[in-house]
């Protein structure tokens, strides 16, 4: 059978996680139309008699600012150790020179293929433009458009990676999709929605720990955390007589009881750690 490790990189918000849910058919990795949601390098395993396909989301690559940054891009720097095959995505509209920038500063030892994503916002003279520029790259193995958003092209895209595999021995039991924690999934789901209510420096300022996860009959009890720097970041995610932090929990709760599909009970705390994202012992509680 067809088996290897097929890893996704590119700029902040190229569309990276919604390339990893639309191959893998499940939302693992939570979608913000904010740079820089994705910290972690999350797998997701596609599993068929024929192949297993490991798909990895990688944090965009960015110059990292603090210490948070730097082992975001540790992350990048893993997936490119253990990559059979690397799929290089560029939102259509990008810097063509600036993508190309980023590509060529991986200097991948693997096949990659150039995955040009959001074709459905682009019209057909700007694609042809697009793969004339990287057609030429020593790094572009093939260039393949498609639009994760939208599912295009995503069987072609997904038919090209199991040519490219080697043939070998699965390294994950079949019914796996992950293997992350089901932890992870739930801190993450919170975090999704820091993004989605909140703007300016707020989601770059939280993380979100899970304190506890109970299961009891027909019920699953989760605490969690959400660490901020200051208090004035503290009293805006609770908001005014606590709006916005039962908005949070209550759509979160939702999101999660979905992913888990068992009903939930979910309880939010806030709490102040200031510049947690340069500490070191803070960042390895919080999972970095």
């Amino acid at each position: 059978m067809k088996v290897g490790f097929v890893n996704i990189f590119g700029k902040p918000n190229a569309g990276k996680s919604t390339l990893l849910n639309a191959l893998v058919g499940e939302k693992l990795a939570i979608v913000s139309p904010k740079v820089q949601t994705t910290r972690h390098r999350i797998k997701g395993f596609l599993n068929t008699e024929e192949y297993q396909i490991i798909f990895s989301d990688t944090p965009g690559i960015i110059e990292p600012k603090y210490k948070l940054h730097e082992k975001m891009m540790q992350s990048v720097k893993s997936g490119l150790e253990d990559a059979d095959l690397a799929l290089l995505l560029v939102d259509v509209n990008d810097n063509l020179e600036e993508a190309d920038a980023v590509f060529s500063a991986l200097k991948l030892k693997v096949p990659a293929f150039v995955v040009v994503n959001k074709i459905d916002k682009a019209p057909a003279a700007k694609l042809e433009n697009i793969s004339t520029f990287f057609e030429g790259r020593k790094y572009c193995k093939k260039l393949i458009a498609v639009s994760a958003l939208k599912q295009e092209n995503i069987d072609g895209l997904l038919q090209n990676i199991i040519d490219a595999l080697p043939e070998g021995e699965p390294f994950y039991d079949s019914e796996d999709l992950t293997d992350l924690p089901t932890r992870f999934f739930v801190g993450e789901m919170i975090r999704e929605k820091i993004f989605e209510y909140f703007e300016d420096e707020i989601p770059y300022h939280t993380a979100v720990m899970v304190t506890e996860f109970k299961e009891k009959t027909g019920l699953i009890k989760i605490t969690a955390e959400i660490i901020v720097h200051r208090e004035t970041q503290k009293a805006i995610i609770i908001g005014e007589k606590g709006k916005m932090i039962k908005q949070i929990g209550m759509t979160a709760r939702r999101e999660i009881e979905k992913f888990l599909d068992n009903k939930v009970f979910l309880e939010l705390f806030v709490k102040v750690r200031p510049k947690w994202r340069d500490n070191e012992l803070h960042l390895k509680e919080y999972g970095y």
